[in-house]
């Protein structure tokens, strides 16, 4: 089961909404017990259907346990990009579509297979 801290899914509802028609990109932090408790936002130019990563400017962070990603589109299921980026990112991946709510979220592995997951305060 992957915990997540409410916050941090309140950040990623917000920021999807707010680069919206263009998709959001962000990785997820790690800094206790295995919880996802931080969003590192890094520098990045978002697109329509897709995210220009500048990789070169990502911190070395060892806390870093995957990556969040918005879709425009009603699916969060992983597009065969997202597959090939998943390992370069960590083990967790956030996938939120359209209308960006606690709903719209699924969370897959570094294969693309579905995690079982819930918020925490």
């Amino acid at each position: 089961m992957i915990l997540i801290k409410r916050d941090v899914i309140e950040t990623i509802i917000e920021a999807s909404k707010n680069t919206y028609p263009k998709e959001f990109f962000a990785l997820l932090g790690s800094t206790k017990n295995s919880i996802v408790d931080e969003l590192v936002v890094v520098p990045a130019i978002y697109g329509y259907g897709h995210t220009l990563i500048r990789s070169g400017l990502i911190p070395i962070d060892f806390n870093i346990v995957g990556s969040v990603h918005s879709h425009p589109g009603s699916s969060n299921m992983p597009s065969k990009a997202d597959l090939n980026s998943f390992a370069n990112f960590g083990r967790i991946h956030l996938i939120i579509a359209w209308p960006f709510n606690m709903d719209t979220i699924e969370v897959y592995d570094i294969n693309g297979k579905k995690l079982a997951w819930r918020v925490i305060e």
